[in-house]
């Protein structure tokens, strides 16, 4: 092995996990799949470690093979998106719920422990932060595979087009040319305003990020929905608010409807929920609800990521998956009655 791939570790390699799997997420638009591309990725640049040639930093090579891998994975897909993206909203009606989709339907969300540094500069991690959130997550999934992989390099990691160019095995000038269509797609030139964080039905303003959140307004909301009292979480929405909850292709738009929707038969079960704080989860605060059971106890039901903007709620997304999902931000499945 020469002195060169010999910096090829599987520390040195380990190093770079959570900016890769930040990486894959905005790729996938799925955590479970952002950490079959990234391990993909640690093992094929292990098994290449003595082929090695230090041409290019250990970085961008590492950049280079999950970019490919991530192409790979996302041939002959479906992308993967929100319920507000599929089509209008509903009547508050638990009827019109339907059947559940498939989860390679929809994003999924990850915690930002996973793909934001601990420390470093506030303003790049304020902006690490607002990359990962759902709508703007949802809004690269429209872009083709290889202008996706050219935006988040350029727009996201800030990396040189030069040097994104040989990760991507192509010219500066291809580059350039993939970061306008994938600019012109979005309808905006630069990441990191909030302005695609506001992508999809909502009130305008941009979301607020997690060190500008009222942390008072949030509590009020746990606290209305522990108590399950409609007059006081209404207040707290704005009148456009919307709510999704997927695996189901429903979604809400209107406080009115939304606290409607949650006094049907069906979802006023979770009447004396139980949350738990989830920590960060695509850049704001989130927590887990636990349903009562009849039996006693509480069972996990859903990973909420409430937005606020404005001051108010702009949007509740329940991420119903709980079985699958509560184990990945630490959460048990199950809560005791005491």
């Amino acid at each position: 092995m020469s002195s060169v791939a010999a910096e090829v570790t599987p520390d040195r390699l380990e190093a770079y996990r959570r900016e890769l799997t930040g990486y894959c997420y905005r790729m996938l638009g799925s955590s479970f799949e952002a950490d079959d591309a990234v391990q993909e990725t640690m093992l094929r640049a292990w098994q290449a470690a003595d082929r090695f040639e230090g041409r290019s930093s250990v970085r961008s090579w590492l950049y280079k093979i999950a970019t490919n891998i991530c192409i790979d994975m996302l041939r002959g897909r479906q992308r993967r998106a929100m319920p507000v993206d599929f089509g209008p909203s509903s009547a508050p009606s638990e009827t019109l719920l339907g059947a559940p989709h498939t989860e390679e339907t929809w994003l999924t969300p990850i915690s930002d422990s996973r793909v934001v540094p601990e420390h470093g500069d506030p303003a790049e991690i304020a902006s690490l932060r607002d990359s990962v959130r759902l709508a703007f997550v949802a809004a690269l999934q429209h872009l083709p595979a290889r202008q996706r992989a050219a935006l988040i390099m350029c727009e996201v990691l800030k990396i040189p087009a030069a040097e994104a160019a040989a990760m991507l095995g192509t010219s500066v000038a291809s580059v350039n040319s993939a970061l306008q269509r994938a600019r012109a797609t979005l309808g905006s030139g630069t990441l990191g305003s909030g302005t695609l964080g506001s992508a999809g039905p909502g009130p305008e303003a941009a979301p607020e990020t997690a060190d500008q959140v009222d942390g008072g307004l949030l509590g009020q909301y746990v606290d209305a929905f522990q108590r399950y009292d409609m007059s006081a979480l209404v207040k707290l929405l704005h009148d456009d608010a919307d709510m999704q909850m997927p695996p189901y292709s429903l979604w809400l738009t209107g406080a009115a409807d939304i606290v409607r929707f949650m006094r049907e038969p069906g979802p006023s079960e979770c009447a004396g929920s139980r949350m738990v704080p989830a920590g960060l989860v695509n850049g704001v605060p989130a927590w887990g609800q636990y349903k009562p059971l009849p039996s006693g106890g509480y069972t996990a039901w859903a990973l909420q990521v409430p937005e606020v903007s404005g001051g108010k709620l702009s949007r509740l997304t329940f991420f119903l998956d709980a079985e699958r999902l509560f184990p990945a931000f630490g959460l048990a499945l199950s809560l005791s009655g005491a």
